[in-house]
């Protein structure tokens, strides 16, 4: 069963998690300012992503260019990783593509532990895109223990490019943010981006 046939209960009762619903989780953060590159490709990308609406191209216009940013800003020793097939225990489904992987490792040829955030793509309702994010961080915390570099915090989010919804996923305790956060501006998603690969 690929990872998008999870709903948040699915995921919750499948790995024995404990959520916390609630407020911001993510301490006061300083905001990253974009490099001249994005904030050209965001100019040009976002009106279009809006109006076409679709996943695809708002992942293609919007999504992907932030997250290059963000391994940009951190000088390329992180990679990222769209649309790439992540099985890590297929007897408990932990199997199918994720939308967007960031790795603390600047291998780009393959996706190297530790696996730090996962990004969930949609096109407006973020919700139902909860569960499938929640397994996917599962899936990462299990893919880093098994790989021996297990750390001690996963993030996710779930976005439609526009609008960004945070997770974090400590043992088997779940903490989901209920705040949607903007973009634009892009500079406290940016900063939110940066500090989950480092904190992670």
């Amino acid at each position: 069963m690929p990872y998008s046939k999870f709903t948040l209960s699915k995921a919750v009762e499948d790995f024995q998690l404990t959520i916390v619903e609630g407020d911001r989780f993510l301490p006061e953060i300083s905001p990253v300012n974009p490099t001249s590159l994005l904030k050209d490709t965001l100019k040009e990308t976002l009106p279009w992503a809006v109006a076409v609406g679709s996943e695809k191209a708002r992942s293609e216009g919007i999504i992907n260019p932030v997250l290059l940013e963000v391994k940009r800003q951190l000088h390329g020793q992180i990679s990222v990783f769209s649309g790439e097939e992540f099985n890590v225990q297929p007897e408990v489904d932990l199997t199918g593509y994720v939308d967007f992987l960031i790795s603390r490792s600047s291998e780009q040829l393959y996706i190297k532990a530790p696996a730090v955030v996962l990004v969930e793509a949609k096109k407006e309702d973020l919700k139902p895109a909860l569960g499938q994010c929640l397994a996917e961080m599962v899936a990462a915390q299990r893919f880093n223990q098994q790989k021996q570099q297990p750390i001690t915090t996963i993030f996710g989010t779930v976005t439609s490019g526009t609008v960004w919804r945070f997770l974090q996923l400590e043992e088997q305790t779940v903490t989901i943010d209920l705040n949607d956060y903007p973009l634009p501006p892009i500079e406290q998603i940016l900063g939110f981006l940066v500090w989950m690969v480092q904190n992670g």
